[in-house]
């Protein structure tokens, strides 16, 4: 049987080969490429995992076109859905890795672990009899034994503060729903704040019921938040942009080698098409963010706030194979109502040079120093109701550029924070004072106004620093005080009342907040922003 089968190899090899010598023109490299597949897992000397090798394949030929056409198998491609499709099912926790135990944050409001009596503080040590604490599991890897089918059971074991024996509880999966709006407040009397995490499925509902709200107390102007937003969902993009612009009004075009140009094209019936806007971005906001940010500023309708942005302007296709494995191909180009490309450029093959970009322009100084960003006349063009001069060729910049202030960012401070010591202390905190931090303080903004992280805490954090290895440097303290002391009142805040407390606490000292809300604020200044200069 063997020797027939090498036979039969030989003899497909041979004809392929004479084939080819005879008319090279009839021989395609896809005819080489499933040629050079089945000859391997026919003839090799050793067995072969032919998914294996037919992945790498693939993965090899996309990484010649350009940084964002990619493969993903079936768990990957699982693990990217999940939190642009709003929900998945699971048991409703807010977890961290706590001395290697899965300690809950928060449970979320009417899931299933808050049903059955799970608490925040608890810690899930067993899922379905297997040990999940001290044993240095991966996060992905408890996710995978606490997620699952919507209705199927998990069994859990959980050790809670004052209890002395371990708990069991059975949960019943359910969908939990993933949120892109992680704050929406007044940040002040006229003010309304909306911070946009994503672009998902349901990031529009979420962002109209948002603005509804803020509508409701007293919002008359609005600040958008998009730093750190790696983009998301075209469609959502558009439908926000939408909100914004007058009737006939194009938001976006896309248009590929064998993909016509599509125009996107605003409706004329916004809800926001009448008050003051300003939207935040930085270098890591992309794709999406930056359609929605090109759409406004392109129309002179918002004043863009912060870093230029990451500049990706390439859209991709996705392509799923039958066993839920995945090929996102770059199809098309997008481009602003203004004509400017956004993608940054790059060499094909060269993913390591891309993925190096934040890093050169911080080398360079871009972070810090508006001029030294520098743009050929080429790249320049219009905005399209003021003729503002603004450029294109590699992300948004912004109408008022913030710098990025690193003094605070001492090498003691960045310890504690790479090593997890900051979160571990917050955590710590939380957990030995949930109860009275929940009786002291009435709700998220009485914390604010309240609460002080004061020397004692300070000096619990500098002696767990020194057990875990982090000697004290007393002068970069001294220059990181208010910003580590900013930092745990914002995840205390946040792991008692919630992620709008985080935003609440740092926005108070986030830079591009500030000025935006500085020229949000002054009329006179806000148009002087949009009129022709």
């Amino acid at each position: 049987m063997i020797k027939r089968i090498y036979i039969c190899a030989l003899l497909a090899l041979s004809v392929f080969v004479a084939g080819a010598q005879t008319n090279k023109s009839k021989v395609s490299a896809w005819q080489k490429l499933g040629m050079t597949e089945r000859v391997i897992a026919e003839m090799y000397v050793d067995s072969v995992d032919e998914t294996k090798i037919t992945e790498e394949a693939i993965r090899a030929m996309l990484k010649q076109l350009d940084p964002h056409s990619q493969y993903t198998n079936p768990e990957e491609t699982r693990e990217l859905n999940e939190p642009l499709e709003g929900n998945f099912s699971g048991i409703g926790v807010q977890f961290n890795m706590h001395n290697d135990t899965l300690y809950v944050i928060q449970t979320i409001a009417g899931g299933p672990s808050e049903r059955v009596g799970i608490l925040p503080g608890d810690r899930i040590i067993a899922v379905n009899d297997t040990v999940i604490a001290g044993v240095k599991m991966k996060n992905s890897q408890i996710m995978k034994r606490l997620r699952g089918v919507k209705g199927s059971k998990v069994n859990v074991s959980v050790l809670r503060k004052s209890v002395p024996e371990p708990l069991s509880f059975t949960i019943t999966r359910d969908d939990i729903p993933l949120y892109s709006i992680d704050a929406s407040y007044m940040i002040d009397s006229k003010t309304g704040y909306v911070r946009l995490s994503r672009f998902a499925g349901t990031s529009y509902k979420e962002f109209m019921e948002a603005v509804k709200n803020l509508k409701k107390e007293g919002m008359k102007q609005l600040i958008v938040d998009l730093t750190d937003n790696g983009g998301g969902y075209l469609n959502i993009a558009i439908d926000i942009a939408n909100e914004f612009l007058d009737k006939d009004q194009l938001i976006v075009y896309t248009e590929g080698r064998a993909s016509k140009r599509h125009d996107e094209i605003a409706n004329g019936k916004g809800s926001l098409k009448d008050i003051p806007v300003v939207l935040l971005v930085n270098q890591y906001s992309a794709s999406a963010s930056e359609i929605l940010s090109g759409a406004l500023q392109d129309w002179d309708r918002a004043v863009v706030v912060g870093r230029r942005t990451f500049g990706k302007g390439l859209v991709q296709r996705p392509l799923p194979f039958p066993d839920e494995s995945m090929i996102r191909l770059t199809v098309a180009r997008y481009y602003t109502p203004a004509g400017r490309s956004i993608q940054k450029p790059y060499s094909s093959g060269d993913v390591e040079e891309y993925s190096m970009d934040i890093i050169n322009r911080y080398n360079k100084g871009e972070l810090m120093h508006s001029d030294s960003i520098h743009f050929p006349d080429s790249l320049k063009v219009n905005t399209l109701k003021n003729s503002r001069v603004i450029y294109g060729g590699g992300g948004i910049m912004p109408d008022h550029f913030v710098p990025l202030d690193t003094i605070q960012f001492t090498k003691y401070y960045r310890s504690l924070v790479a090593s997890g010591c900051l979160y571990q202390y917050s955590i710590d905190y939380v957990d030995a004072n949930r109860n009275m931090l929940k009786s002291q303080y009435a709700d998220v903004d009485d914390f604010i106004s309240k609460f002080e992280v004061d020397e004692d805490m300070l000096q619990s954090l500098i002696n767990k620093a020194e057990s875990d290895s982090i000697k004290l440097v007393s002068e970069e303290f001294a220059i990181s005080k208010s910003l580590i002391s900013a930092q745990l009142k914002a995840l205390i805040g946040r792991d008692v009342f919630g992620e709008e407390a985080y935003f609440k606490v740092m926005n108070a000292r986030n830079d591009i907040v500030k000025a935006a809300l500085d020229i949000i604020n002054d009329t006179k200044q806000y148009k002087k922003y949009l009129q022709t200069r």
